[in-house]
């Protein structure tokens, strides 16, 4: 197997990812939370399985920068639209947490193109936020599709994703908004 070849088998995974994400739409809109379930720890197998692979043998590439979060974030912005859709959750919590990151990337572009390179690593804060969105997202297809769990914890998990998900974008804003301030006093102070 040649190396430029090997170094597409995490991609590969990651689009499968990405594709996976229609049946599991097609399944939670059909109410088969069950097997919605086995296709989201699938995805979720996948990811932890072509991060492996990247780091492991280092199949990194730029493809894979990009295609590997933006597999994470789709399959997130499914789950909490048709869960919303359906009024399982909040349509305020789907609109928060894909606002979030529609600020975030957008701040990124723009950083990107008229300050400096941007080198995308998340905060702790941010990660912390990615596995209380996952938690809720899992904790509702497990009560909807194996057996009902308590909906006080439910309704806790809302709150903490929510709050998570405001602060850690607020966070993003103020880092990378210090950052473009220092940049532009730099660039204007004479050396």
């Amino acid at each position: 197997m040649s190396s430029a070849f090997q170094r597409q088998i995490p991609n590969a995974i990651t689009v499968l990812r990405i594709v996976a994400i229609v049946p599991l739409v097609v399944l939670m809109l059909r109410e088969r939370y069950g097997a919605a379930l086995v296709v989201a720890f699938a995805a979720g197998a996948s990811d932890a399985l072509d991060g492996y692979l990247a780091k492991r043998y280092e199949w990194t590439t730029k493809l894979g920068g990009i295609l590997d979060p933006l597999a994470d974030k789709l399959l997130q912005f499914a789950c909490y639209g048709v869960l919303s859709f359906q009024g399982v959750l909040p349509l305020w919590l789907f609109w928060l947490v894909l606002g979030r990151d529609v600020v975030i990337v957008m701040g990124g572009v723009a950083y990107d193109k008229l300050i400096a390179p941007v080198q995308g690593e998340p905060t702790r804060l941010s990660k912390a936020n990615t596995f209380l969105q996952v938690l809720l997202i899992l904790w509702v297809l497990v009560s909807l599709g194996i057996s009902p769990l308590p909906g006080r914890v439910q309704e806790v998990l809302v709150i903490l994703v929510a709050a998570s998900t405001a602060v850690s974008g607020i966070h993003y804003v103020i880092i990378w908004g210090s950052k473009a301030w220092q940049n532009r006093t730099r660039r204007r102070s004479p050396d």
